[in-house]
C-alpha cells in the first residue's frame, strides 16, 4: 500500500458536503459568544461600562478582566521560547492596557450572533490613547515601550554562526551587500478560527475546534483552570486549513471557557474574517541585510547578515520560530564554510506572529537565493551554475551546519543529493532553451525570464508520537493516532500504513485522530510531521497488533506461538487453519479483554531533511508592473513517498500559497498601528486566475535515516523557494544586471519602479 496513489477516504464526505466542522456544531442550549477589541493599537484602558450591553435584548452575560474572580493566565510558549520572551507573554483579555488593534478588551454572551454583535456596541470604553511602536527596525530606539515593565522592545539579541566570516571576508575578492525584506502575511484558511465550550459545571471542560496540538493545548488549560486531567477533553473536528496559523493556542482559547463557565450552558464562538485577519497570528515580518564574499569564478567563501524580526505585541506560543529558522537556514544547502548572523527580534504593537507554512524557510531561501543571483550578474556567470559548483554533494553529507539556533546544539544535514535535484529541475523546465533568453520580449508584448532557486528543509523531529490499533467483532480495524487532522489527508495516509502493516484492504480500515480522549498522550502536526512520527507509530502499533493475534489465537487454539503467523487479516496454523480478527477480538472479549495494540515512535529529535529547486517561468508586463506566473515546477526529494497524489497536492498547494506570498499577500498597517488590509478586498491572495500549470517531481533516491519507513516531510517543499525562484525570474525578465526584487511581494508599484531603475 506504501507508494500507491490511494484516493482520499477523507474526500468522500468533503465532496458531498457531509463534513462536520465547528460551525456545523450546535450543542442544545449553546449561547453564543462576540468580542470586543480594541481599535487602538496602544492605549490605557482607564473604565469599562457595561451596563447597556448587559440590558441588551438577548444579551446573556458580558465581562471584562476586571470582572474575573480569578487570576488570569499567561499564554504559554510551545516551540522557541527564547531567553526573554517570558516578559512578553499574553493574558486572554486586556486589563489595563490594550497593546495592537484587535486585542479583547470584552466579551459579550447572547442568545444568538446578532444579539451578541448588537450588545457590543453598547460598550463604552474609556481609553486613553499612546504612540504606538509600529517599525520593527526601529523599535529598539523607540522611546515608547510596548511592556513598560519590561525595560524595553528588544526580546532578544544573539549571534550564531561558524567558521570564521570576518577572516573569509577580509580576503575575499568579491562582496555584495544588500537589504532585504519579507513583510507581513497571515496564511488565511478557508474556515476561520471557531470553538464551542461546555463548562456549565465549572468541574469538566469539553472543547470543540481543536486543531494541530490539542495535547498541548489540553494541558495549558488544565492548568489554566485547576483541573484534573481527565476533566478537560479537546475534540477535534473537521478542519478546513491550517498551515500554521491554526490550532495555536489564542485569548479566545481561554474566554470561550470562562463564558461558558459563567452563563453555566455551552458557548460558540466563530471568528469572521475581519476578526481573522486583525486577531490571528500573521507571519513572515522579517528585514535582513545580508551580505556575500566569494572568488571571482563563483565559489562561496562565506555569508553574513543581520535580521530584524517582529514579534508584535506578544511573543506567543510559537512566534520565536520564523525568527530563529530564517538564521538557521540563511546558509542554505551550499557548501559555506564560513557564516554569521546576528538576530533582534523585538515587540511592537502590532498583532503578534506566530508561524506560516515554511517558517523562516520561504524568508531565508528569499535572502539568499537573491543574492546568489545578484552575485552571479555581477560575475558574469550562469545563475544554475554558480548553484551546482556551491551545492553540497551526497559524499560530503551529513553536513555539521552547527549550533545555528541559540540552545538546540548542533545539527547536521544528513542525506540527499542536492546537485541531482537541481539537475533535474533544469532539465524539466528546458534551461538550456532560456540561456539566452532572459528577458526576451514575446509575442505577447511582455518580457520574459525563468528564475530558479534551490532549498533544504527540516522535518518530524520529536517529540515522540503515538498510535493504537484495534479491532471490533465485526472484524473492523480502528487507528487512533495523537496527530491532527486539517486537511492534508491524516486518515488516508494512516490507513495506508496500517494496511500495509496488515496486510489487510484500506476499506476494512477507519482512523480517529487529534482528540484528547482517544489517547493519553499525542503531539500533534507541525514541522511536516504526521506522515514521519505518527505513520511510523502506526507501523509499530501494527506489528504490535500482528503479536497480539498471534499471542490470542496461541491461548485459542493451545498452540506455541511459534508455530503459527499472520496471514493477511488472520492467524494461520501449519496446516493451514486459520482464525479471523473478529474471531479473536470475540474470544478476547470473552476473556473480558480487548484486542488492541499501541505504537510509539521517537526519533529522539532527528531531523529528516527534504530538499529540492524551483523553476518559475514569469511575464513582465512592463507598462503596468504586472507580473504573470505562467509556469512553475517543483522538484523535491522525498526520500520515500507515501501516496504520490497526495505528495503532489501537497506540493501544488504549497505552490500557490508561495506565489501568493511573491506578488499579492501583504498585511499592511498605517503609522497608527491601524490594519489597512481587514478584507479580502484589501487583503489579496491568488484566484485561479493568477495560478498556472504547476509540475511537480517527488524523487525517492535517499530515502530518511531517521526513521524506518524511510518517510520526510511533504507538507513545506513546495512553498519554501517560491519567493526567491519568482523574484528570480522577475530580475531576469528585466534586465540581466541582477536588478530585481529585494521585497516580497512584489507589487506591479515595486516593479515598474525597478523599470524605472533598469532605465537609468
Amino acid at each position: 500500500m506504501i507508494g500507491r496513489a490511494l484516493r482520499r477516504r477523507e474526500d468522500r464526505r468533503f465532496l458531498r458536503g457531509t463534513g462536520r466542522f465547528v460551525d456545523d456544531f450546535v450543542p442544545p442550549g449553546t449561547a453564543h459568544m462576540a468580542i470586543l477589541r480594541s481599535p487602538f493599537a496602544h492605549a490605557r484602558i482607564r473604565s469599562v461600562d457595561l451596563g447597556a450591553a448587559r440590558a441588551a435584548p438577548g444579551a446573556i452575560d458580558a465581562f471584562c478582566g476586571a470582572d474575573l474572580d480569578r487570576p488570569l493566565p499567561q499564554i504559554p510558549f510551545r516551540l522557541a521560547g527564547l531567553s526573554g520572551f517570558d516578559r512578553f507573554l499574553q493574558q486572554p483579555i486586556a486589563t489595563s492596557k490594550a497593546r495592537f488593534a484587535g486585542e479583547p478588551v470584552a466579551v459579550v454572551v447572547a442568545s444568538d450572533r446578532y444579539a451578541a454583535e448588537d450588545a457590543l456596541a453598547a460598550i463604552e470604553v474609556d481609553y486613553d490613547p499612546l504612540p504606538p511602536v509600529v517599525d520593527p527596525e526601529t523599535a529598539a530606539e523607540a522611546e515608547t515601550l510596548v511592556h513598560e515593565d519590561a525595560g524595553d522592545n528588544v526580546a532578544i539579541r544573539y549571534t550564531v554562526g561558524r567558521g570564521d566570516a570576518e577572516v573569509a571576508f577580509a580576503a575575499a575578492p568579491y562582496r555584495r551587500k544588500e537589504r532585504f525584506r519579507t513583510h507581513r502575511q497571515t496564511a488565511l484558511p478557508l474556515e476561520t478560527r471557531g470553538l464551542i465550550a461546555d463548562f456549565s459545571d465549572g468541574e469538566s471542560l469539553r472543547l470543540w475546534g481543536a486543531a494541530k496540538v490539542t495535547y498541548f493545548n489540553k494541558q495549558a488549560l488544565v492548568r489554566a483552570f485547576g483541573l484534573p486531567e481527565a476533566a478537560v477533553e479537546l475534540i477535534q473536528l473537521d478542519v478546513g486549513g491550517g498551515f500554521g496559523v491554526r490550532g495555536e493556542l489564542y485569548p479566545e482559547d481561554y474566554l470561550v471557557p470562562i463564558a461558558s463557565r459563567r452563563v453555566g450552558r455551552p458557548v460558540k464562538w466563530t471568528e469572521d474574517r475581519r476578526e481573522h485577519l486583525t486577531a490571528a497570528n500573521h507571519s513572515r515580518d522579517i528585514v535582513c541585510t545580508l551580505e556575500i564574499a566569494a572568488e571571482r569564478d563563483g565559489t562561496i567563501l562565506a555569508l553574513r547578515g543581520r535580521t530584524v524580526a517582529d514579534l508584535g505585541a506578544y511573543a506567543r506560543t510559537n512566534g520565536g520560530i520564523v525568527p530563529v529558522r530564517t538564521v538557521q537556514f540563511l546558509p542554505g544547502p551550499y557548501r559555506i564554510p564560513n557564516f554569521s548572523c546576528e538576530a533582534e527580534i523585538v515587540v511592537t504593537n502590532r498583532t503578534p506572529t506566530g508561524t506560516y507554512r515554511g517558517p523562516g524557510r520561504f524568508e531565508a531561501n528569499f535572502f539568499r537565493e537573491r543574492l546568489i543571483d545578484l552575485m552571479a550578474a555581477d560575475l558574469g556567470l550562469d545563475p544554475a551554475e554558480v548553484r551546482l559548483a556551491n551545492l553540497l554533494g551526497p559524499d560530503e553529507l551529513p553536513f555539521d551546519i552547527g549550533e545555528l539556533v541559540p540552545g538546540d546544539g548542533g545539527m547536521a544535514y544528513s542525506d540527499g543529493d542536492y546537485p541531482a535535484a537541481l539537475r533535474r529541475l533544469l532539465d524539466e523546465a528546458g534551461y538550456e532553451d532560456w540561456r539566452g533568453r532572459q528577458g526576451e520580449t514575446g509575442a505577447d508584448g511582455r518580457r520574459h525570464g525563468l528564475g530558479i532557486a534551490c532549498f533544504v528543509e527540516s522535518s518530524a523531529a520529536g517529540p515522540p508520537e503515538h498510535a493504537r490499533i484495534g479491532a471490533d467483532e465485526s472484524g473492523r480495524i480502528e487507528v487512533r493516532v495523537g496527530s491532527s487532522s486539517f486537511g492534508q489527508g491524516v486518515e488516508t495516509g494512516m490507513i495506508q500504513i496500517a494496511a500495509e502493516a496488515l496486510g489487510i484492504a484500506p476499506d476494512a480500515i477507519d482512523v480517529r485522530h487529534g482528540t484528547t480522549s482517544l489517547l493519553p498522550d499525542g503531539s500533534g502536526s507541525y514541522h511536516s510531521r504526521t506522515t514521519v512520527m505518527a505513520g511510523n507509530a502506526v507501523a509499530e502499533a501494527g506489528a504490535a497488533f500482528r503479536e497480539r493475534c498471534i499471542a490470542l489465537a496461541a491461548l485459542r487454539w493451545n498452540a506455541e506461538p511459534e508455530s503459527l503467523a499472520w496471514r493477511e487479516g488472520g492467524v494461520e496454523k501449519s496446516d493451514g487453519t486459520t482464525i479471523s480478527v473478529a474471531a479473536l477480538a470475540a474470544f478476547a472479549r470473552s476473556r473480558g479483554e480487548s484486542l488492541e495494540a499501541a505504537g510509539r515512535f521517537d526519533n529522539r529529535g532527528r531531523v529528516a531533511w527534504s530538499s529540492g529547486a524551483h523553476a518559475a517561468h514569469v511575464a513582465v508586463d512592463t507598462e503596468t508592473g504586472e507580473v504573470a506566473v505562467l509556469g512553475y515546477r517543483v522538484v523535491e526529494e522525498l526520500g520515500r513517498v507515501l501516496n504520490p497524489m497526495m505528495a503532489e497536492g501537497q506540493a501544488v498547494g504549497a505552490a500557490v500559497q508561495g506565489i501568493g506570498g511573491a506578488l499579492l499577500d501583504r498585511i499592511r498597517h498605517d503609522a497608527d498601528g491601524q490594519l489597512l488590509t481587514a478584507n479580502l478586498a484589501d487583503y489579496l491572495v491568488p484566484a485561479s486566475v493568477e495560478i498556472p500549470r504547476i509540475d511537480t517531481v517527488a524523487l525517492e533516491t535517499h530515502p530518511a535515516t531517521s526513521n524506518p519507513l524511510g518517510f520526510k516531510g511533504a507538507g513545506e517543499g513546495g512553498v519554501i523557494a517560491v519567493g526567491a525562484a519568482i523574484a528570480n525570474a522577475i530580475a531576469l525578465a528585466l534586465d540581466r544586471s541582477g536588478a530585481g526584487p529585494t521585497e516580497l511581494p512584489a507589487s506591479p508599484g515595486d516593479v515598474l519602479r525597478l523599470l524605472e531603475e533598469v532605465r537609468k
